[in-house]
């Protein structure tokens, strides 16, 4: 029997570029997607910025050009193979030799090239490989199904393909102003022109939410958020309406990648029946941050953009209150200037018990993990996350406060005690992050065996790419048994 396949679309993914999760996805689902069923190949932008190691062992098979609207441009199409997967790059160095990813004067036109030009790729790629699926992530790829129903639906070599659409984080839209739609994108005349109009703008996502056979977002409870005006980001109408197409299937973590008993970045290694040994890595990483070296204190830790929606705000709030607390807080990432000079401020006048490193450091986050005895995700929203899950896997409770994929992955010790394995507040707001952070200080204290209970618990939370890569060879299979 011939295999589905099926063709991952998306602007990163790792090793070759990552700017964050949607890279982590796209870099591991389609590894997990391909079975004995499945063909799950990649297609991405040939990025400027994509490390030359990769780059020198890429194949050029072909080059086209690409129509978008009144002009044609040159498309080079080349392959390279990556952990059993087939991965293509298309190569315009006028839309992708660029200092940076996302944030271009024409990131509209960027994208529209790169929409069209995966659908043009289909013409050349090998003809026993005519995807059945596009799976399109994020508003980068939202004109794929656009494009698709609009301008190829009469060409039978694309009519029986389905498109799904992953929403990754709906905060970014891809919002332009209207003439775009004609003038950049050509699809003036189309009845995508009003389907994509959002009040003076025109909305890239909008368009995939409408034209996509399905959609889906990365935890069960952020899908039901979106259909909320709290956060459905001026498309929560929308989204109500298509409620029966769309769907949440929560990420996984790439388990060898992130396993304590083999990581080279920590400083002891160890694993759920070496739990013991966590306290030298603890040890370890008060030592490199200046901290007091202790093991009897909590240490805390946050590993993160410092922005609102990341609670940096609730954080730098309650710093000299937890000055009067018996405990460390480490924090590690970059974002908002107004936290970052907040935190780190306060942490260089309280350097015994605060320490905080403003930048991007993906071995020492790793040291954090490993270090730490809680772990710090107050977000306002949060699609999915993976941070929590690579601190359960480390042996760290997660505390988080109960949103999408949060709400979805960890079990507050309020609501589920001895079965929990983290801690949650429901209020984005300081009270509640202050009650659960005096709530695992109170345990930690006093309850030594509950909090290696909870431990333990956290270790044996499953959090692999096998359970999201089947649900989504599910949802396939039900998008393939429906008549177009």
């Amino acid at each position: 029997m011939a295999k589905k396949k099926i063709l991952f679309a998306a602007f990163e993914a790792s090793p070759f570029i990552k700017t964050g999760g949607l890279g982590d996805v796209s870099g591991a689902l389609p590894v997990h997607l391909k079975n004995d069923e499945f063909d799950a190949r990649v297609i991405l932008p040939l990025i400027s910025s994509i490390p030359e190691e990769y780059k020198s062992r890429m194949k050029f098979v072909t080059s086209y050009e690409v129509p978008l609207g009144w002009r044609n441009q040159y498309c080079g199409l080349f392959t390279l193979m990556k952990g059993g997967v087939k991965y293509y790059f298309l190569d315009n160095e006028y839309y992708f030799n660029r200092r940076q990813i996302y944030g271009e004067f024409d990131d509209a036109e960027r994208v529209a090239f790169f929409s069209k030009a995966v659908l043009e790729t289909i013409r050349h790629i090998e003809k026993n490989f005519r995807p059945d699926i596009i799976h399109c992530n994020d508003w980068h790829t939202a004109l794929i199904p656009v494009y698709l129903k609009e301008l190829y639906k009469d060409d039978p070599l694309f009519e029986q393909i389905r498109t799904v659409f992953t929403i990754h984080n709906l905060k970014f839209q891809g919002m332009f102003s209207s003439h775009v739609t004609g003038d950049v994108c050509g699809l003036g005349g189309t009845p995508a022109e009003e389907e994509m109009r959002h009040f003076d703008t025109v909305n890239f996502l909008k368009g995939a939410v409408i034209y996509s056979d399905a959609v889906t977002t990365v935890s069960p409870t952020y899908a039901e958020e979106i259909c909320t005006a709290r956060y459905g980001e001026g498309l929560e109408g929308l989204f109500q309406e298509m409620h029966s197409k769309l769907s949440g299937l929560i990420n996984g973590i790439d388990l060898d990648n992130y396993d304590p008993e083999t990581d080279k970045a920590i400083a002891v290694n160890y694993n759920g029946k070496t739990l013991g040994k966590k306290v030298q890595n603890k040890l370890a990483l008060q030592r490199e941050l200046g901290l007091e070296e202790d093991p009897d204190v909590p240490l805390f830790a946050m590993v993160s953009r410092l922005t609102t929606q990341k609670g940096a705000n609730l954080i730098a709030e309650l710093m000299p209150e937890f000055r009067e607390r018996k405990m460390q807080l480490a924090v590690l990432g970059t974002g908002e200037y107004l936290y970052e000079h907040a935190i780190a401020d306060f942490a260089y006048h309280n350097q015994s018990r605060f320490a905080a490193r403003i930048a991007f450091d993906e071995k020492l986050s790793r040291r954090y993990y490993a270090g730490a005895d809680v772990f710090l995700m107050p977000s306002d929203f949060e699609p999915c996350g993976l941070a929590q899950m690579i601190s359960m896997r480390y042996g760290t409770l997660p505390l988080v406060r109960e949103t999408g994929g949060l709400k979805d992955t960890v079990k507050g010790y309020w609501d589920y005690g001895n079965t929990a394995n983290g801690f949650s507040f429901k209020d984005f707001d300081a009270n509640g992050l202050r009650s659960a952070v005096d709530l695992a200080i109170g345990l930690w204290f006093d309850q030594k065996d509950t909090w290696q209970e909870l431990q333990q618990n956290a270790v044996r939370t499953h959090f692999g790419w096998e359970e999201s890569a089947e649900k989504y060879r599910k949802l396939y299979d039900k998008l393939l048994k429906q008549k177009i």
